[in-house]
């Protein structure tokens, strides 16, 4: 049986009696889908549900980093570096470490579905040079 025929299975059709007790109809084709058609195989479905979760991540992801961008940015507009007090820089740093660590998953999806030049993420998505230089590097855990 091909692929395209598997979709043509019958299923049978259950309705309720008077007395609610459901009774099994008419079998009944399964409607196509033209869109299954190109898989020859159940390996490359796997292959196209696989690819389509690539996506997704990567879309998350990517809407991760700008959420961690816009809210460093806010911070800088809102607290000129010229006049933090320790405490504004602790949260500033704190804003950088995030926006890093978001940005290190995203370059790291991206890889994995071979995307591998990272410079015009860097520039398209405007990455300051600080958050370039946290991306990957992680606090130790302290017990």
């Amino acid at each position: 049986m091909t692929t395209g025929q598997a979709y043509w299975r019958t299923r049978e059709r259950c309705a309720p009696t008077p007395t609610g007790v459901m009774q099994v109809g008419a079998r009944t084709a399964m409607p196509r889908n033209p869109h299954l058609d190109r898989f020859n195989t159940p390996a490359d479905l796997l292959d196209y549900e696989i690819i389509q979760e690539q996506a997704s991540a990567l879309g998350r992801l990517g809407r991760g980093l700008e959420a961690a961008l816009a809210k460093l940015s806010e911070f800088d507009a809102a607290h000129p570096r010229s006049e933090n007090s320790p405490a504004e820089r602790q949260a500033r740093r704190a804003l950088v470490a995030e926006a890093g660590n978001a940005l290190w998953m995203f370059v790291v999806q991206r890889e994995s579905c071979g995307l591998r030049d990272s410079r015009t993420l860097m520039r398209d998505y405007k990455v300051p040079a600080d958050v370039q230089r946290r991306m990957g590097v992680f606090e130790a855990k302290r017990s």
